[in-house]
């Protein structure tokens, strides 16, 4: 005789009882976080160099992310219930994909601006101008917003549930919006992470050869480097 079991159903409002104080707790440290550091860096613009203009885009992206949150805090308040229409969730949705690509983006900016600080200063040293900086920052900018858009094109809601928000999209599309977010999850995260694990991992070798180098430069009398 074959044994039936049923699986329980799983119940989802967990989610709502945990992202709720989450998202009110990041709001609140996001806004305070990013205003202390957009004002210390409006004191310190001149001595931080072409940097800044990352840096500035960097907290430009986590705000914009951040002016979402208080439309998700009623969503998970009211039970997973979206009353603001499915035009605003997509909007929503992509200021949350623009603040993560986005900060990828210009984290990656900063990371090789500080491997041809330090690997190659003299062929940088007066050659990127913070003209150079504001266009690749606006280069990042198109390039997240391109690949950020496609996501507005999938539903975000189901059709007997208009009310629900969903940050992928409905149960009828899941196979295309896979092969899109493979695409750019490629593009978006994987390259850019090699970038900066390479940028990183050449500026540890570089450091490490010099602080070889000054150690075998010492004093006469002193034993010789091996």
């Amino acid at each position: 005789m074959m044994n039936t079991t049923t699986c329980p159903r799983i119940s989802l409002d967990f989610t709502g009882r945990f992202l709720l104080p989450v998202y009110i707790l990041v709001f609140i440290v996001g806004l305070i976080a990013n205003g202390w550091g957009l004002k210390s860096l409006q004191h310190n613009w001149t001595k931080l160099g072409n940097v800044n203009v990352f840096v500035f885009n960097l907290g430009l992206t986590d705000v914009l992310y951040l002016l979402t949150l208080p439309f998700l805090v009623v969503y998970y308040f009211m039970g997973s219930k979206w009353i603001f229409g499915e035009t605003f969730c997509k909007i929503t949705r992509f200021c949350f994909n623009v603040n993560l690509y986005g900060s990828i983006g210009f984290l990656t900016c900063i990371s090789v601006y500080r491997y041809l600080a330090i690997v190659h200063p003299m062929r940088a040293m007066g050659r990127i101008t913070v003209t150079h900086s504001v266009m690749i920052s606006v280069t990042v900018w198109l390039l997240v917003s391109v690949q950020s858009l496609p996501d507005m094109f999938f539903p975000k809601t189901f059709r007997n549930k208009p009310e629900q928000c969903f940050d992928t999209t409905d149960n009828d599309h899941v196979e295309e919006y896979l092969k899109y977010n493979l695409g750019w999850t490629l593009t978006g995260f994987c390259i850019p992470l090699l970038i900066t694990l390479g940028c990183y991992g050449h500026v540890i070798v570089v450091l490490r050869s010099t602080n070889t180098i000054d150690k075998c430069s010492q004093p006469s009398g002193l034993p010789p480097c091996t």
